[in-house]
């Protein structure tokens, strides 16, 4: 069995997305290099032996059963796949990402590409302070001198601020610091099955709205003038109480909570159905009641054409769905498109899935997924 080794790392990016590049990194590691186990703060530096944009940069320890050479090939591969490009010519430049090993175990290795101990080391203090918060008292096996005595030690005089960005070694971890995500989106938008999707593939607990057990949905279908209000308070009352019950209750066995839907949609919709009286004294009665629930930290709404949607809705085959008119659709998605524009203060993020397919191609699932990680990374981590 291949002995357990601990490698420590050096992250860097100061070309594109940053934090997203630093992030896509930690995810390959883990999936092909080992098993990371701690990961330090992101500092923002300078450049450092040329003038370009400042790095984002951040140090790992990585347990690891590859040797040294082939765990140099793994980060080669990754760099290669984040677009890393490299320069025959001679000097420094801007990079997606860069990844050096620092240490491996308290080996040396000297040959034609690779040195460890990293021989730039002792004199980069945007490597030793990251090095510094993941293995503070690990000694250079050479100068033996552990990384505080390097950090005190280190002349380099360039600019390193700690920034607010948080990384993590997994989807799974990235989605758990959620708490609570909200996929939304008009009717036959995909929002239940990628709602379904999200919970199995990161352990998420399921809410979903209980729409087909409504005595009035079908009927107002039927005649939208006279079931519309008794319809959307009913959807009121059962929205509130759903949400509030589920959204309060943590599962122990769960890592956060996603939902299909937002109990905000009940006022988007009761806009579009009721008349201007009902609607006055419905929105009382809500903004009572929207005071007290949970809000998600991430809101994803699910845009699709209005096209797209009939098409939808004509495949999944709910005799009471079949005679909704283009129109409606319509109204429906502006509300919420107001509804976006009107909460600048909440975390929303519009997906235009109209020519995705995330059930039966899981390309289009990992855009999605892909997308909600960057929003998530920029705006929360």
């Amino acid at each position: 069995m291949p002995q357990l080794k601990t490698a420590y790392l050096s992250l860097g990016s100061n070309l594109g997305d940053k934090p997203n590049f630093l992030q896509h990194a930690l995810f390959a590691l883990q999936e092909k290099a080992g098993d990371i186990a701690r990961i330090s703060p992101v500092y923002e530096s300078s450049s450092w032996g040329f003038e370009a944009e400042n790095f984002l940069n951040c140090c790992i320890s990585l347990q690891t059963e590859l040797p040294p050479q082939e765990l140099l090939a793994t980060i080669l591969e990754i760099e290669s796949s984040l677009d890393r490009k490299r320069s025959k010519e001679e000097g420094y430049i801007s990079r997606t990402i860069d990844i050096d090993i620092l240490y491996y175990d308290k080996d040396t290795v000297v040959a034609e590409n690779l040195v460890i101990p990293h021989p730039e080391l002792p004199y980069r203090k945007f490597v030793l302070r990251p090095l510094a918060d993941v293995a503070p008292q690990f000694y250079h096996p050479v100068l033996n001198k552990d990384s505080r005595n390097l950090v005190q030690e280190c002349r380099d005089k360039g600019t390193l601020e700690k920034t607010t960005y948080r990384l993590f070694k997994d989807r799974k971890a990235l989605f758990s610091h959620l708490g609570f995500i909200a996929v939304e989106g008009n009717i036959g938008a995909g929002k239940t099955t990628l709602a379904h999707k999200i919970a199995a593939d990161f352990n998420a607990k399921l809410v979903l709205e209980r729409f087909a057990d409504n005595p009035f949905l079908p009927k107002f279908y039927e005649d939208q003038n006279r079931y519309a209000f008794p319809l959307e308070m009913s959807f009121l009352a059962d929205r509130y109480q759903q949400f509030t019950d589920d959204t309060s209750q943590y599962d122990l066995f769960k890592s956060f909570m996603v939902s299909d839907y937002d109990i905000y949609k009940s006022l988007i919709f009761a806009q579009v159905t009721l008349q201007k009286e009902e609607f006055g004294l419905y929105r009382k009665l809500f903004n009572l009641m929207y005071k007290e629930v949970k809000k998600p930290k991430i809101y994803v709404y699910l845009y699709q054409t209005t096209e797209r949607l009939l098409e939808n809705i004509r495949k999944r085959g709910r005799d009471y769905e079949q005679n909704i008119e283009a129109e409606y659709l319509d109204k429906i998605n502006q509300g919420y498109i107001e509804f976006i524009r009107g909460y600048p203060q909440q975390n929303s993020l519009i997906l235009d899935v109209t020519a995705l397919d995330f059930v039966a191609k899981e390309a289009d699932y990992e855009t999605i997924i892909s997308a909600v990680q960057r929003f998530a990374t920029a705006k929360l981590f």
